[in-house]
């Protein structure tokens, strides 16, 4: 269970930081600045790896911490909401944390 978990909490910051990134470099493409005039590549494969490569597999980490701990499907739909929304990502993680482990995750 904790190797499950593991590999959630890691895909959840993988995914939040690109996330929390592609929305940076969007929102500053978007305002086009004279430096950031040529952004638009890199907002592309940003979008492309957060989208097509990374959040299938933070969906199946999400999916296997919901079967392994038995957690209420209305979470999984959160976890896959947290996949969205820029930081939700980090905040669910920390909560999820909380609950499964309370007095902090054993060491490897």
């Amino acid at each position: 269970m904790d190797q499950a978990f593991r590999r959630y909490r890691l895909m959840s910051f993988v995914t939040g930081t690109t996330l929390l990134v592609l929305c940076a470099t969007l929102l500053l493409h978007s305002v086009d600045l004279s430096l950031w005039k040529n952004l638009g590549w890199f907002v592309r494969v940003v979008g492309i790896g957060h989208g097509v490569v990374l959040y299938p597999i933070y969906m199946v980490m999400c999916f296997n911490v919901v079967l392994k701990f038995r957690l209420n499907v209305a979470l999984l739909g959160l976890m896959f909401f947290a996949g969205f929304v820029p930081g939700l990502a980090f905040y669910l993680e920390y909560r999820l944390r909380l609950r499964l482990y309370p007095n902090g995750l054993p060491s490897a």
